[in-house]
């Protein structure tokens, strides 16, 4: 089973997101047969085995084991990953452009560039796994407390310069068998603390080097 993966068919997306197979990939964390799904959530085996040949089809469980059991043959299955996530490509002709409206500033031009991050990264792993080869990737993720919108606007401009430097230094364009990386740098508020963080418990600093919420992705592309 993997850690995460991603969906790029529109059917397997449709899948997925039925409330009952959404629930049945829950349960299949852990290898089970149709009888104890059935038990699990409360609908008749068959019913269970029809959603679980949708999930099949669309590779979403996979057969772990076959055990005989009397005259029938027990099918334990088992959900693919841990978790997924939808790629873009899954809407086709709808997917975000970020290069139709670019807004350093813009909220929604940063969802756009996400979008573009998880539908590339998702077809890459899908094409390194096809190839049997390791995909090189890094990402950075951290958090930074801002003392005042002034701290943080000097903040992004330290760091468009930093990373703007080490784009020229490393960029070469006439580089013979060189291979394009994209790197994206996203910077946003974080969602509101957890209770337990409101009421002053003290929190883990996140390590030394990961202190900026600059997801930092350098993608093979």
């Amino acid at each position: 089973m993997l850690d995460v993966t991603v969906i790029e068919e529109p059917g397997a997306a449709a899948a997925s997101l039925d409330p009952m197979r959404a629930r049945l990939l829950a349960e299949l964390a852990e290898p089970l047969s149709a009888a104890a799904l059935a038990a699990r959530v409360g609908l008749p085996r068959q019913k269970v085995n029809y959603h679980l040949r949708a999930l099949e089809r669309h590779g979403l469980v996979e057969l772990v084991e076959e055990r005989r059991k009397g005259n029938m043959t027990e099918r334990l299955m088992r959900a693919t990953a841990a978790s997924y996530v939808i790629s873009p490509l899954a809407l086709p002709g709808l997917q975000p452009d970020p290069d139709r409206h670019r807004d350093a500033l813009s909220a929604r031009w940063l969802l756009a560039l996400g979008a573009r991050l998880v539908r590339d990264v998702g077809a890459l792993i899908t094409g390194a796994e096809r190839a049997n080869k390791r995909l090189a990737t890094y990402a950075l993720d951290g958090e930074v407390r801002f003392a005042s919108a002034a701290d943080r606007a000097a903040f992004v401009e330290e760091l468009t310069a930093g990373v703007g430097a080490l784009v020229r230094k490393y960029h070469d364009p006439s580089a013979e068998g060189g291979r394009g990386h994209r790197v994206v740098v996203a910077l946003h508020p974080s969602l509101k603390a957890e209770p337990a963080a409101e009421h002053g418990e003290e929190q883990e600093d996140p390590p030394e080097g990961l202190r900026g919420r600059d997801e930092t992705d350098a993608i093979e592309s």
